[in-house]
């Protein structure tokens, strides 16, 4: 098996949110967001750059892209206010697979449907057009806001990987995978649709 269309930057649109290929004009908005509730702090545990290394994170980013290691995205709500960062990494055509990552959201948009919508978007690439056969998601032991947010998605823990890489401060960090497959999308698609119908 492969993917059956190249995965390639791409905007994907909902109602609350759009996905647009991350681009170095996109900085100061991402700054913005960054900025917010000092994000970078008080998200120690996550991959949310500090402002100074933002412009390198966002290069760095860009710069998977032809080496076929990331696709990443920048999410802007409907009013086109900037959001955060996300991206598919780990793309694997043997599978094929990917993970949908790297994701941080300014805070003041945590709990409006905004997240849920932008997953629904990029599953709903990654399934239908791309054609993978499982999506993962990781993240971190500690970080207990992101582990409920991918439970919720539907998708299953498939195990903890112990001391997996060390945290900014040192620390060694615990991460913990989960994944859907594609037996399992369309219940997965149906739950987020109703969330997000319920939004108005």
């Amino acid at each position: 098996m492969t993917f059956r269309a190249a995965p390639a930057p791409v905007t994907l649109t909902g109602r609350l949110v759009e996905l647009r290929p991350l681009d170095p004009s996109h900085h100061d908005g991402l700054l913005d967001a960054l900025l917010e509730g000092d994000l970078w702090k008080n998200a120690w545990y996550t991959s949310v750059p500090s402002p100074e290394g933002l412009a390198a994170e966002i290069q760095r980013r860009i710069g998977l892209i032809e080496s076929g290691g990331m696709i990443p995205f920048t999410a802007f709500d409907a009013d086109g206010r900037v959001l955060g960062l996300t991206s598919y990494y780990d793309l694997d055509e043997d599978a094929p697979r990917l993970h949908i990552g790297y994701t941080w959201n300014r805070p003041s948009v945590h709990g409006t449907g905004t997240n849920a919508e932008s997953k629904l978007l990029l599953l709903q690439h990654a399934f239908d057009e791309l054609g993978v056969f499982r999506v993962g998601l990781t993240t971190q032991w500690v970080n207990f806001q992101s582990r409920a947010a991918i439970e919720r998605l539907g998708a299953k823990q498939d195990g903890v990987m112990r001391a997996m890489s060390r945290y900014r401060n040192g620390a060694l960090r615990d991460s913990v995978e989960f994944s859907i497959i594609e037996p399992e999308w369309p219940a997965v698609k149906a739950n987020l649709e109703a969330r997000l119908a319920k939004r108005g």
